[in-house]
């Protein structure tokens, strides 16, 4: 495929497909779309089919010109990524060949100021990734302090996420928040940075995207589902952008590539078969040039894993962290 207009480069873009391997007649999902720069790298290769997914309309509407040039060779779902394995079903491609995601906010929805994801542009504290649900306003208005505390603190990794909590709570009083610099300024007077470090609303920020959007609980079941679709030689590529994500993607990796056995001082464990090999021992991150031309590459970092003939582990429970529904009800 030749698209006319510039082409969107997804960050460590040529490591992933390059990971993901596509060939002629294989089955891809494509599982965050975002501005399609996987999928059209994917449909390069001829004989590929892409399912993309993409939660925000936003991007599935910005896909469509793509669909038209593919050749019927791209369908996209507006859907969350965790719902993949369903999606795929439903698509008549209950086993395929490669998933890659890039997960986290895109550069497309950071840039948009209506969509209340920084505090760098003014706009409604909004941050959703889709059009529906709690805003990041709502949880603001209506979180007990304890738990925007420890909703700033396990999402934000922020230290001072009970200073954070006890202002907002206290500004609220005072007047809704609803707009993206309201809030910067409330946790700026609380959070002190020195020049050159990341700005005080940074980590609180994170939080409140994460939570709004369950990105978390969204990583941790599209990472299962992928299990359960891939081929044996299938691939799965996970670009993530912080520490909280590639722990996710590193322990899920891990587990899922550990071999049974025991030690001389334990007996041997019944032990489900390796589900995955591991492709990156460590992390592949951005070359020097990448960061230059896009300094969010930085925090960027890619694993890979090619599926076994192994039967899929059994699923775990989700972390015991904050969930939306019950700070939202108040439980």
């Amino acid at each position: 495929m030749n698209p006319a207009g510039p082409r969107h480069i997804p960050v460590l873009g040529r490591q992933a497909i390059e990971m993901l391997a596509p060939r002629d007649g294989g089955i891809y999902v494509d599982a965050t779309f975002g501005a399609g720069g996987y999928s059209r790298a994917i449909l390069d290769v001829a004989g590929t089919r892409v399912i993309g997914i993409d939660r925000d309309r936003t991007a599935i509407a910005g896909g469509f010109d793509l669909v038209d040039r593919s050749g019927g060779r791209l369908t996209l779902v507006e859907d969350r990524f965790s719902n993949l394995a369903e999606i795929c079903a439903a698509q008549g491609a209950s086993a395929v060949d490669g998933v890659v995601m890039d997960v986290g906010v895109s550069s497309m929805q950071l840039d948009q100021a209506e969509r209340g994801f920084s505090f760098r542009l003014g706009g409604p504290l909004d941050m959703r990734m889709g059009h529906d649900g709690p805003s990041a306003a709502d949880v603001v208005a209506r979180a007990s302090e304890a738990d925007l505390a420890n909703i700033i603190y396990i999402f934000g990794e922020e230290r001072h996420s009970r200073a954070v909590a006890k202002a907002i709570v206290a500004a609220r009083k005072e007047a809704p928040i609803t707009t993206t610099r309201a809030l910067a300024d409330i946790v700026s007077k609380v959070v002190w940075s020195r020049p050159g470090e990341i700005h005080p609303a940074t980590r609180t920020f994170q939080a409140l995207r994460i939570f709004v959007n369950e990105e978390l609980d969204e990583l941790h079941l599209a990472l299962a589902a992928s299990e359960h679709v891939l081929k044996p030689g299938g691939r799965l590529v996970v670009v993530s952008f912080h520490s909280l994500e590639d722990r996710i993607v590193k322990n899920f990796l891990v587990e899922r590539a550990r071999a049974g056995g025991g030690s001389r001082h334990l007996p041997e464990v019944n032990q489900a078969a390796p589900s995955f090999v591991i492709l990156t021992k460590r992390p592949v991150t951005a070359d020097d040039d990448e960061i230059a031309a896009n300094p969010r590459a930085r925090s960027a970092k890619l694993r890979a894993a090619e599926r076994t003939a192994a039967p899929a582990h059994a699923g775990a429970a989700l972390p015991a962290w904050p969930v939306l529904d019950d700070v939202m009800r108040g439980g």
